[in-house]
């Protein structure tokens, strides 16, 4: 009777453990299910663009926690770019959006911590302005020659691969970085004098090219 009984008791103790970590994991999912939206910017981009007079870009983002460490995210700028030698002078203009998504790498034990490792992807378009063109052909022979080419509007398609780290600071401050990876999806529409910066991608002149983007946001959330 006595090996029965401390069986019935050590099966009963396993039984609540159990129910207790169902419990744990029922209100841990049950935290997880409450919403976050995140809006911040890039605290680069304006410090850089104070100094630097070819180029100045200013971003913005926003992402949604949808489910399963899954966030939705959405970014927007707007920047211009300065070509100023002695045989070409040109401005560019541009506003950008980015579209796509972010994945926590890392489940989190805490419902509380929404910070950690991220990887995503994204896809940028840009609407970009060309101010006319005034050009110099330099011919110590014959002589120097100028002219002159139209403005032109045209567009830019970018794909991008994205990993990067993000802190919770204080309650609902958050600070992080994102290194991204852009190729070029319409690099043939570039090849006729190209900005010397698209803001939201970089480069006008490299089909491919790699940047970091430092942020500083706030979080809003609530239950659902």
């Amino acid at each position: 009777m006595l090996p029965a009984a401390a069986y019935a008791q050590v099966a009963a103790d396993s039984v609540a453990v159990k129910d207790t970590a169902a419990i744990k994991d029922s209100s841990v999912k049950k935290e997880l299910a409450g919403r976050q939206l995140v809006i911040g910017a890039d605290i680069i981009l304006p410090v850089r663009s104070y100094f630097e007079t070819q180029r100045k870009g200013y971003e913005f983002h926003a992402d949604y926690y949808l489910h399963g460490e899954i966030y939705l995210a959405a970014e927007a700028g707007w920047g211009s770019s300065e070509v100023d030698y002695t045989d070409l002078k040109y401005k560019t203009s541009n506003e950008f959006v980015r579209l796509g998504f972010n994945k926590v790498l890392l489940p989190r034990e805490n419902p509380t911590d929404w910070g950690g490792i991220m990887l995503g992807m994204r896809l940028g378009a840009a609407s970009i302005h060309r101010n006319p063109v005034v050009y110099t052909v330099i011919d110590s022979l014959w002589g120097n020659s100028g002219g002159a080419l139209g403005a032109r509007q045209f567009a830019g398609y970018w794909f991008e691969i994205n990993a990067g780290v993000r802190v919770e600071l204080a309650k609902g401050l958050l600070a992080g970085w994102m290194v991204r990876g852009k190729f070029l999806l319409n690099n043939k529409d570039f090849k006729d004098l190209a900005p010397l910066y698209v803001a939201g991608y970089g480069r006008g002149d490299k089909n491919s090219v790699f940047d970091i983007n430092f942020y500083l946001s706030y979080a809003i959330r609530w239950k659902r």
